[in-house]
């Protein structure tokens, strides 16, 4: 049986112990922290003993070493290992929040004293640019969920939907929906805006409904606007995912956002995954709903904890 490796790195704060114990609890031997002139040999002493799930946490600390996992995973994929790259990110401001409110040090700032001090901030902000600078590399060559704007929960299951649903080799088209007054998914390779079709919010048997729920979607299906947008999106991704699969592309993220990512955004979604699934692997994700109960996270607690 083919070997599963699945790599997270990501900016400090932004989730990454999260996700590890996702896999952990989907059954993965998880290791964090990693340095990247061992992972060759890890994973072969992984193969003596059999173990067929593995995921490996990397981050900055390893700064100088970390231009080699490139390559190294090349070498694993041609030894046939099945290898998923997972990158969490999240806004400079929201991780400046988080460790302002766990009073933790930053790995890779030089200052003395309390994080959360407001004196302090230039220069968390500084390692914060420099750790963007050090991981660019493995950004651009891996899957990214932005972190800023969903629950620690959220992003457990986003790390266990990509894990379980996805194959190793072919493309993955992930369909997210959200709400432009929350400010667009960083992760988006693709972003439309839905705020010129009809809203069902103003419709008050409908207001307190979502995209999922059968009487909006009756509503939308009576919406020439709506048929026409749907259209026009699955026909600009049936014309360049090909192009993008070529091109040795493992993800594309395509973001639909309304007003409050509650209706129009949410059904484009679920009927643009239903459109492509008999084609791509396909995940669909509601970034503003799915973060019920407590409706939008205002808190940052859980991010840093691990």
């Amino acid at each position: 049986m083919e070997l599963e490796l699945i790599l997270i790195t990501g900016m400090s704060g932004s989730g990454k112990s999260v996700a590890l114990h996702a896999l952990e609890d989907a059954g993965y031997y998880c290791v964090d922290n990693l340095p990247p002139e061992l992972l060759l040999d890890f994973v072969k002493l992984q193969r003596t003993r059999h173990s067929v799930r593995v995921a490996i946490a990397m981050d900055a600390r390893s700064a100088t070493s970390l231009p080699q996992v490139p390559g190294h995973l090349r070498t694993l994929a041609k030894q046939g290992a099945v290898i998923k790259s997972l990158f969490l990110d999240a806004t400079t401001d929201t991780l400046v929040r988080r460790y302002s409110e766990s009073r933790r040090k930053h790995p890779l700032s030089q200052a003395d004293g309390d994080e959360g001090n407001a004196d302090q901030r230039p220069a968390l902000v500084d390692a914060i640019n420099l750790e963007r600078e050090l991981l660019a590399d493995l950004r651009e060559h891996a899957h990214v969920i932005d972190t800023s704007l969903i629950r620690p929960s959220q992003l457990q299951r986003y790390v266990r939907d990509i894990v379980v649903v996805t194959g190793g080799k072919q493309l993955t088209l992930v369909f997210e929906s959200f709400a432009f007054k929350r400010g667009i998914p960083g992760d988006a390779d693709y972003v439309f805006d839905v705020r010129m079709l009809p809203n069902p919010h103003y419709e008050p048997e409908l207001r307190a409904l979502t995209g999922r729920d059968e009487a909006v979607i009756a509503y939308f299906r009576q919406q020439p606007e709506v048929e026409k947008m749907l259209h026009h999106i699955a026909g600009f991704l049936d014309t360049w995912l090909a192009a993008l699969a070529n091109d040795h592309r493992s993800y594309v993220t395509v973001a639909i956002g309304c007003t409050g990512g509650q209706h129009r955004s949410v059904y484009l979604v679920e009927e643009l995954a239903r459109l492509f699934t008999d084609r791509w692997t396909t995940l669909s994700r509601h970034r503003e709903i799915d973060a019920t109960p407590g409706r939008y996270p205002t808190t940052s607690f859980g991010w840093l904890q691990a």
